[in-house]
């Protein structure tokens, strides 16, 4: 297992002191909020080139200035982007000309109380968390090879032990649906599309790795959740609630420490590598650790064929 100089008390800053990003670019989804805000301001600092995603211009342009003003790197720009349309992911993609050094896959939504289903007929958490991160990677395939040593980062969420991705019923249709195991699905394939671009990319010198930033409560990943759910997640003992400079620093770790140099396919928390666990399905107590099914090979394979079925139309 890997571990580092950090910990959970570490920021951003912290990781990315005496780094520098000069010449690379990165591209943030979700940048105009929460930790997304963070890791782009840490990218910027170290002299990255850094594009923002957000589905708001007017918030993306105030977070733009702000990063900025604070850094002094005039190279920080934004793009709307919509994960849950793929007509908006296409855009992007065929509007970015040039390398992609870093991708951080780092917008989610999570705990929609009702049951909705993206325009491709998935359960919206997975078909905007996952498909759309998937679709968002493969169109940036060419850019991200073309770097010559591209990392991904992908945002999960200890909430992926709450559930496997369940390929016999991926949308709620055999089963009661249920916001946290819904919302625990599309974060287990987060962890699996890290481990499917180890196996797929990896001659490509293209890495990818998975991380829980922990749990934050000044975010607004869960707006759309039911606020007595919410109340009760917030407060459960076993949570450590972190600031968003600490929540975005395992982030920063992954997409630009030399520590982190050709390792691919891994999950870590609190700047360190998990420790695998065993979860029973759906009783998750949310502690520590990745869920062994959320590494699983076989599993990656078959979510990445899955996967690319969608990109077709």
């Amino acid at each position: 297992m890997i571990t580092t100089p950090f910990t959970e008390q570490s920021t951003a800053a912290d990781v990315i002191s005496g780094i520098d990003l000069t010449g690379r670019r990165a591209l943030v989804t979700g940048g105009s909020s929460g930790i997304g805000v963070e890791t782009a301001r840490a990218l910027a600092s170290a002299g990255a080139d850094v594009t923002i995603t957000s589905c708001s211009q007017a918030a993306a342009d105030r977070v733009v200035a702000a990063i900025q003003t604070a850094t002094g790197n005039v190279r920080v720009s934004s793009t709307l982007l919509d994960l849950a349309d793929d007509a908006s992911i296409d855009r992007l993609v065929a509007d970015w000309d040039g390398p992609l050094h870093i991708l951080v896959n780092n917008a989610g939504v999570m705990g929609f109380p009702e049951r909705r289903l993206s325009a491709k007929g998935f359960e919206l958490q997975f078909g905007t968390n996952h498909l759309g991160h998937f679709r968002l990677t493969n169109g940036l395939y060419p850019a991200l090879r073309s770097a010559g040593g591209a990392r991904i980062v992908s945002l999960s969420s200890r909430g992926h032990l709450r559930s496997p991705v369940m390929f016999d019923d991926l949308n709620f249709e055999s089963r009661p649906y249920e916001p946290t195991m819904a919302y625990g699905q599309s974060k287990t394939a987060n962890v699996l599309f890290a481990v499917g671009v180890s196996l797929n990319w990896a001659s490509d010198r293209i890495t990818a790795n998975a991380v829980h930033p922990g749990t934050i409560a000044s975010t607004n990943l869960a707006r759309y959740m039911d606020p007595e759910l919410l109340a009760q997640i917030k407060n459960a003992p076993f949570f450590k609630h972190r600031t968003v400079e600490q929540g975005a620093s395992t982030s920063v770790l992954l997409a630009a420490s030399p520590l982190l140099d050709g390792v691919t396919g891994r999950y870590f928390e609190n700047c360190t590598e998990a420790e695998v666990v065993h979860p029973e399905l759906g009783g998750g107590t949310l502690g520590a650790g990745v869920a062994d099914y959320a590494l699983d090979e076989e599993n990656a394979k078959r979510l990445w064929a899955l996967s690319e079925d969608t990109l077709v139309g």
